[in-house]
């Protein structure tokens, strides 16, 4: 693509935004559409629920070209991130690109790229792309349980709604709050409304394992998941000569690592005398994502304040003996003012034509991309932020210079078949790994280092010796990477064979007949 094509991102979360500064950078016009009247993504106003606050430090969790202010706490809460994406926004000259309170109803491919449908204030608008990148948030979407009752609930009083929509801690004073899960954001909103609710209970249908952000002097949350020593430690698709060793022959010592941490996160905890130890072994808490302890949380277990009635569920809404209530299938009867349901996300691209999310994802709903950014046999589009973890800021940027040597002809892709037969056997990988819990194929958590080394080895770049070593002890920062697109090999041109430029990146082949009868 040349540098007159205009991108139309959609999506102004962490992803969008390094989208748009990094092609801006190229010279292509950008323009971001967002539903919402602010920057952030997860990290919005209109999103952001009680206790919400970044799982790692500001340290490790920003872009490479963009620090954290130096007043921030260690650990940001969700108005200083919001704050945060804002000043990048406003550093780069990323704000006249911005199309805030817009939201694309429609996309539809054209010959040319896309046509687009988007509603703002004043109606719904039409307007054209060359290339179109999907940023929409893989955490946006919540899964909201369809309880029996819920109708008779709400008419009687009761609240039901989604972690994300509940964003007052004060309107459960002397409330019966019920807070449905047990990942991060379930424990953050139960452990801030408790303070002030009658009573406070966690539905949890599975524990998960959890991790405090610091066990001991050398071993902390940060230690484990971003070195490379401690990702080594989860077995990878595609493993290195010592994460071999470490599942290997060194198998006892990776072993007898994780039970460590096992035992000393469950003392710390106390969850031996809180009837709360997980199933399985520690390395489960890796699946689509990784559950930080909640600050405080068990600590109001401990004092009743927070009830958990552990693997069960809500099997119906119906009224009890002081108000409405919610029948669990242990057959316990809860009182509820407000339940809250922390229960995931759909990922999904409603904007799109049936036809287009046909082609996107398999018949499990999982999205087949490669580098978890490019689809197969879609020309004119690509993925932001489908590649999840928990330095998303940093592995968003670097699939940003990966989405613009694409587009500028610098990366030289392999056959399609086997683009295809690469993404089957990572989305096998990722199934057997997490037993299907793996956000539809777009999260890589614990493997955020390695999604990096991947695109970075696409891009012809690698570290310096010192700082890739040094990535073994040490947490991974963001300002290694800084000046990444200084490095920019040259455009590949005419040199690539032709059997090595699949079709669904220089060519638009039409739809099917058949693709416009459902």
């Amino acid at each position: 693509m040349t540098s007159g094509s205009r991108i139309a991102i959609v999506g102004a979360g962490i992803a969008g935004l390094a989208c748009a500064k990094v092609l801006g950078d190229e010279g292509f016009p950008v323009e971001v559409f967002d539903r919402t009247p602010d920057v952030g993504g997860v990290w919005s106003a209109t999103r952001r629920y009680p206790g919400l606050r970044t799982q790692n430090s500001k340290f490790t969790y920003h872009f490479s070209d963009h620090p954290m202010p130096a007043d921030y706490p260690r650990y940001p809460d969700g108005a200083q991130m919001q704050a945060y994406l804002e000043g990048y926004a406003r550093k780069f000259g990323l704000s006249n690109r911005l199309r805030l309170g817009t939201e694309v109803v429609a996309a539809d491919p054209v010959d040319s790229g896309w046509l687009l449908e988007v509603r703002d204030h004043t109606g719904v608008h039409r307007t054209s792309c060359d290339h179109l990148i999907i940023a929409n948030g893989v955490f946006s979407d919540p899964v909201l349980p369809d309880y029996h009752g819920a109708d008779w609930f709400r008419a009687n009083g009761g609240r039901l709604c989604a972690a994300s929509q509940f964003g007052d801690v004060e309107s459960a004073l002397g409330k019966h709050v019920v807070v449905v899960g047990y990942g991060k954001s379930a424990c953050d909103i139960a452990e801030a409304v408790s303070h002030v609710a009658a009573s406070t209970t966690v539905v949890a249908r599975r524990l998960l394992w959890k991790m405090p952000r610091k066990l001991a002097r050398g071993a902390d949350y940060e230690r484990l998941m971003l070195t490379r020593l401690g990702e080594a430690h989860f077995r990878y698709l595609n493993p290195g000569r010592f994460e071999r060793f470490l599942h290997g022959a060194g198998r006892s010592f990776r072993d007898s690592n994780l039970d460590v941490i096992q035992e000393m996160s469950t003392k710390q905890m106390r969850l031996r005398e809180l009837g709360l130890v997980p199933e399985g072994r520690f390395e489960d808490i890796a699946e689509s994502t990784v559950s930080l302890t909640t600050e405080g949380f068990y600590e109001q277990v401990a004092m009743g304040r927070i009830t958990v009635q552990r693997d069960t569920t809500i099997t119906e809404m119906r009224p009890g003996p002081t108000g409405p209530a919610v029948q669990l299938a242990n057959g316990q009867l809860v009182p509820a003012d407000i339940v809250v349901c922390a229960t995931g996300f759909h990922q999904r691209v409603p904007f799109l034509t049936p036809y287009v999310q046909r082609q996107l994802t398999d018949d499990n709903g999982n999205f087949r991309l490669h580098r978890q950014i490019l689809p197969v046999g879609v020309p004119n589009l690509t993925f932001a932020g489908y590649n999840s973890s928990v330095i998303s800021a940093l592995n968003a940027e670097v699939a940003a210079h990966w989405t613009a040597a694409l587009l500028r002809g610098r990366i030289a892709l392999p056959p399609e078949q086997t683009l295809i037969d690469d993404i089957d056997r990572r989305l096998h990988w990722m199934e057997e790994r997490t037993r299907g819990k793996h956000a539809h194929g777009t999260a890589i958590t614990p493997f955020s280092i390695h999604n990096l080394d991947e695109m970075l080895g696409d891009l012809d770049f690698r570290l310096p010796f010192g700082t890739r070593t040094g990535q073994w002890f040490r947490t991974i920062r963001p300002s290694s990477y800084r000046g990444l697109g200084s490095h920019a090999k040259p455009e590949i041109g005419h040199a690539v064979p032709p059997e090595q430029v699949p079709p669904d990146v220089y060519s638009t082949p039409g739809p099917p007949p058949e693709s416009h009868t459902n």
